[in-house]
């Protein structure tokens, strides 16, 4: 059913019994106002009756037939819509409406009482009563004058006024349905309007979105907003699902590709262990660590992409304010127990909150540690690295600076870029060439910068330099944009540091 047809009968039902209950209200007002109109009419003929009453009594106490008759008559059409009987010495005098014989008159009612009359009319009757004592004469013992007015007067009139309350009523139902109608159809025009422009969307086939024109009724406008609301989310989400199932499409390919040659030569050299089972001891020595090097490669290899694709997919509520002093610090100490020929010397500064996501950041500093301890090692397996962390101010923000520095052979200036791409390494690196280019993703979501340059005291080796901003203590809740989360679906794409804009740096 329609909003306006709901309107419209919702107005037809309440509006008659609006109507029906005011009126009656005021019809229990105007019952009163009869009554009391009544009983005033009824005060003044007892005064008119009264008066004649004491005329007649003195005129047939004085004897004088022709006066008394007068009185008489002048009593009788005194008050012809009030009844009266009046007790005299020649017997009853009475006239006016007739009362029920068996309805009881009361000794005293100086003001109008109501009596029920007997019968199955239940006539209501006014009565009052006067004690007539004429000039000389002896007061009676009870009352001898009584008068009375039957109800049936404004019983008629509250009749007819029930009567048109009803019809005002039931007339008033279908105008009021009528108009009520009309004015609902034209207040939901714009809620319409918006139904039949919301129902012509479909993401199948077309990008547009909700066109709403503000209409000026705040409940349309409002709906209008909150579908905005939602086919943004709907878009986002969708979009995300969208990077999602891309993600793992790369991830599947990605790992397809590159575990190819790894396994390939693991089951070389499971042939060669199956063929020459009498192998001598050194050779088949080293068939064995070429296998575990080559087994220790694909477990790194997952490892990155899986790091990679939840890097293209974490959300902005996993990104909390921590204290990157304390992650670098525990970076490092996780170096000195997993490789015992690093020897790192770490100087940080305590107290730069950073807004990031705490398991990315840290695979970022334990790859760029891991990155200086491979290329940074001596033949004996040592290798000096150099991790210093400090805030420095930036355009209008304090920044938080972490280099790492080593002894290797460094970083050509023409590979400075490309060192950050997915599967970039040099022939005699172990890695598998995404351990940079997931410090590069995880400084890019976090709005930072890395670089990589000479060592700044002129000996061999490389530093990569990390900027990334700091959170204030007063800003902790700050959430952050992400930025650039294709590292693992953009295969072509360099990898190519950025600055706190997301824009390519300088």
């Amino acid at each position: 059913m329609r909003l306006s047809t709901r309107i419209a009968l919702s107005a037809a039902v309440i509006v008659p019994v609006l109507v029906l209950a005011t009126n009656y209200l005021l019809l229990d007002w105007f019952t009163g106002d009869l009554r009391a109109e009544q009983e005033r009419q009824l005060r003044s003929r007892a005064t008119t009756l009264t008066h004649n009453a004491q005329a007649y009594l003195q005129a047939v106490q004085a004897g004088h037939p022709v006066a008394a008759r007068n009185a008489r008559r002048r009593l009788v059409v005194s008050s012809p819509d009030v009844g009266f009987r009046l007790r005299a010495p020649g017997g009853v005098v009475a006239a006016g409406p007739r009362h029920d014989p068996a309805l009881p008159l009361p000794d005293e009612a100086r003001e109008p009482v109501v009596l029920d009359g007997a019968g199955p009319g239940g006539t209501k009757w006014l009565v009052m009563s006067r004690r007539i004592t004429p000039p000389n004469g002896t007061p009676p013992d009870r009352p001898n004058l009584w008068m009375y007015s039957p109800d049936t007067a404004y019983r008629a009139q509250l009749a007819r006024v029930r009567h048109r309350i009803l019809t005002v009523a039931l007339l008033s139902a279908p105008v009021t349905g009528a108009i009520a109608w009309l004015i609902a159809s034209r207040a939901t025009l714009p809620l319409r309007r918006l139904q039949h422009r919301a129902n012509g969307l479909d993401p199948r086939s077309t990008v547009l979105r909700l066109d709403h024109t503000p209409s000026g009724v705040t409940e349309v406008d409002d709906l209008a907003g909150t579908l905005r609301t939602v086919l943004a989310r709907y878009d986002e989400q969708a979009a995300r699902a969208g990077e999602a199932l891309e993600t793992a499409r790369s991830f599947a390919a990605a790992a397809s590709h590159e575990m190819r040659n790894p396994l390939t030569s693991m089951r070389t050299n499971l042939d060669v262990l199956t063929e020459y089972p009498d192998l001598d001891a050194a050779d088949r020595e080293e068939v064995l660590a070429d296998l575990a090097r080559e087994q220790a490669r694909l477990l790194g290899l997952l490892g990155m992409l899986r790091t990679l694709a939840q890097g293209d997919l974490v959300e902005a509520d996993a990104f909390t304010t921590l204290d990157l002093g304390e992650l670098v610090r525990a970076c490092v100490g996780d170096l000195r127990r997993s490789h015992p020929g690093a020897r790192p010397t770490v100087r940080a500064a305590d107290g730069l909150l950073v807004h990031a996501w705490r398991e990315g950041l840290r695979s970022a500093v334990d790859n760029l540690l891991i990155n200086a301890w491979t290329h940074g090692r001596t033949r004996t397996g040592d290798a000096r690295l150099e991790v210093t962390l400090r805030a420095v101010q930036g355009v209008g923000a304090p920044v938080a600076v972490l280099t790492v520095d080593d002894h290797g052979t460094g970083v050509p200036p023409e590979l400075r870029e490309a060192v950050f791409r997915r599967f970039h390494r040099s022939r005699d690196s172990p890695g598998s060439g995404l351990g940079l280019t997931l410090v590069a993703q995880q400084v890019a979501l976090h709005q930072g910068r890395i670089v990589a340059t000479d060592r700044p005291d002129g000996t061999p080796g490389a530093r990569f330099e990390v900027r990334l901003p700091v959170t204030g203590v007063r800003d902790v809740t700050h959430t952050l944009p992400l930025l650039r989360r294709d590292w693992l679906t953009a295969a072509d794409r360099a990898g190519v540091p950025t600055d706190r804009a997301g824009v390519p740096a300088d």
